[in-house]
């Protein structure tokens, strides 16, 4: 990654996505990973961290419930 601001974002949502223990954290980290894809959508080479972020969403959903 090149760009520090994206390298933080992502660094940042995949720290809050693996430290959710409850539902509620869930769907905080949802609403992260939304945000993130909003905001860097139009950087072309974002969809392998966005697919990363779904990922590990997935994973700890699963674990959450």
């Amino acid at each position: 990654m090149h760009n520090p601001h994206l390298e933080n974002s992502f660094n940042k949502t995949l720290k809050v996505i693996k430290s959710c223990n409850n539902k509620k954290q869930v769907e905080g980290a949802i609403k992260m990973v939304r945000n993130f894809k909003t905001l860097y959508g139009k950087v072309g080479y974002v969809r392998i961290l966005n697919y990363k972020l779904e990922i590990e969403l997935d994973n700890q959903i699963e674990l959450c419930q």
